[in-house]
């Protein structure tokens, strides 16, 4: 599968996410209580997106985002582009907020995005910000559907589905007619939710249509097990869903594996799956600083298990949107570092495609 000739042996990339500045933290809270200006609210998005870029150039990432500094609790804020939904109020008030603890949708009507989900906007911005390649994250229409339930003209789930299969499918093609030319599927239902894996690998091909093969594009898979306050939502496990990842028109799956002490390392791969594979070598879900050593150290566990080296990539387990600033700018050099390392031994040693 084509994978972008500009990215070096082993880059590191970015998932998505990136933490949020504390003071772009506090115009928020002004903007939700209408003390800002649309001149004001623009002027903080594209400098907290510049904050952003900025961090992981410096870090010395070969791939960017946005941050996605524009989205609230991952995919919350795209609930307000749907047309078609009714809030209602969470399940759980009291105690620690977490997955209970988010607002809950009615299906009214068949669901749209006649403005699409703001993607774009994210590219277009990005790519005026740097000169590198900029990834652009779009949630998968099983993970959508986490806080909608289904009624009105849906009877089932599987109705849902298929047509915010249809929402997302026209936001990977709006992006690519924009110029983007590295976008990703977040799902991290696949792992939490989906039952029939194979099932879900055909929802997110649906999701790819005219856009996975198209010249000069690469598409990416993320599939993790959830981040919301730093923990996750289900069995930690990819064994049961490998074998049919092998099908996904994608041509890199991102994967996390720093938190589970690479587990499933040698059964990612025995599988041979076709696809790149961006693993996971930073824990985003710890407060622990790796060094770039150890991050080399995860990398090379990753070769010794038989996955070529023209088909690894660095990066951290998921997004950093619960992760400190600093924090997850340290980590990100530790990433950027400790793959150089691991590259500059290929190179030396001749062990390159």
């Amino acid at each position: 599968m084509p994978l972008p000739p500009s990215l070096p042996l082993i880059p590191a990339v970015p998932i998505g996410s990136y933490a949020l500045p504390g003071w772009y933290q506090l115009t928020m809270e002004h903007a939700a209580r209408g003390e800002l200006g649309e001149t004001d609210l623009r002027e903080a998005v594209e400098d907290a997106a510049s904050v952003a870029i900025s961090d992981q150039e410096r870090a010395g990432l070969d791939v960017v985002s946005d941050g996605e500094v524009r989205r609230a609790d991952f995919i919350m804020g795209f609930y307000g582009r749907l047309r078609g939904l009714r809030e209602t109020p969470p399940h759980r008030r009291l105690g620690a907020y977490h997955y209970d603890s988010t607002p809950v949708y009615a299906t009214e009507a068949r669901l749209e995005a006649p403005g699409g989900l703001g993607s774009v906007a994210e590219y277009e911005l990005a790519s005026r910000l740097s000169t590198r390649l900029v990834k652009v994250a779009v949630p998968g229409p099983l993970t959508l559907t986490n806080a909608i339930r289904p009624g009105g003209p849906y009877s089932s789930r599987d109705e849902l589905i298929e047509d915010l299969a249809g929402v997302v499918n026209a936001e990977l093609r709006a992006l690519v007619q924009a110029g983007c030319r590295f976008m990703q599927v977040d799902e991290p239902s696949y792992a939490t939710y989906w039952a029939d894996p194979a099932q879900g690998v055909r929802v997110f091909n649906r999701c790819v249509e005219g856009v996975a093969g198209a010249e000069g594009v690469t598409v990416g898979l993320h599939v993790c097990f959830g981040n919301l306050r730093g923990r996750p939502q289900s069995a930690r496990r990819y064994a049961p869903i490998l074998r049919h990842l092998r099908d996904a028109r994608c041509d890199v799956v991102f994967l996390e594996f720093a938190n589970r002490e690479l587990a499933e390392v040698e059964e990612w791969a025995r599988r041979g799956l076709p696809q790149a594979l961006g693993a996971g070598v930073v824990d985003v879900k710890s407060f622990y600083r790796e060094g770039p050593e150890e991050v080399a150290e995860r990398l090379r566990a990753f070769l010794a298990a038989g996955v070529p080296p023209e088909r690894l990539w660095a990066v951290p387990d998921c997004g950093f949107w619960e992760t400190p600033r600093w924090l997850a700018s340290r980590k990100l050099q530790a990433l950027a570092a400790g793959a150089a390392i691991v590259r500059e031994e290929l190179q030396a040693t001749g062990s390159t495609s």
